[in-house]
């Protein structure tokens, strides 16, 4: 998968399409003048634009994973470009989200979860999907927020798991210390 480049680092003026994307507004409003957005400045921004629609507000906790899902620097911010490619990726989780909650309670079952995650291209064993029914859900139903959350775990650690399974067999080696490295940037 190819990742658009970093935003400007601090200090240097951004570029001039950058400033004429409308996402960009929500984007500096919130920043500040070193051009990155951290996870509280992230909650703020999501929120201010309505990105949840009806669901309630991020959770911190899934800001911080958002970030770390892009944060290739490990500064613990993001970029316009980062935030850009975020808004994208939660705006596909929330049309899959939409589509999947047939009775349109605002949270998933178990089977809703199994089939949008089958709509991503991943194929879970029913033991894996039983642990993120565990892992994300509250009394058996998966609301918006801990949905994405889901989606970046596993885009995070299937990305990791692919990095390493060079040969494309389905089977990646783990050193302990990089295990523990990739479990925890998630």
């Amino acid at each position: 998968m190819a990742y658009p480049g970093y935003g400007a680092p601090a200090g240097y003026p951004q570029m001039p399409q950058m400033q004429q994307d409308p996402l960009y507004q929500y984007f500096a409003a919130v920043a500040g003048q070193d051009g990155q957005i951290s996870a509280d400045e992230l909650q703020r921004c999501l929120t201010q634009s309505g990105v949840a629609g009806s669901y309630k507000p991020f959770s911190m906790e899934t800001c911080r994973l958002m970030i770390n899902m892009l944060d290739r620097d490990y500064s613990g911010s993001m970029g316009f470009n980062e935030f850009k490619e975020l808004w994208q990726a939660i705006n596909g989780w929330k049309t899959t989200f939409m589509n999947y909650d047939r009775d349109r309670s605002g949270t998933m079952e178990g089977h809703e979860l199994q089939q949008a995650i089958t709509a991503f291209g991943y194929n879970l064993s029913p033991q894996a999907l039983g642990i993120i029914m565990k892992r994300y859900s509250i009394n058996g139903r998966i609301g918006f927020d801990d949905f994405v959350s889901c989606c970046v775990k596993l885009r995070g650690l299937s990305e990791q798991f692919q990095r390493r399974d060079t040969t494309r067999t389905g089977k990646a080696m783990f050193q302990y210390d990089d295990f523990i490295q990739v479990s925890m940037s998630m």
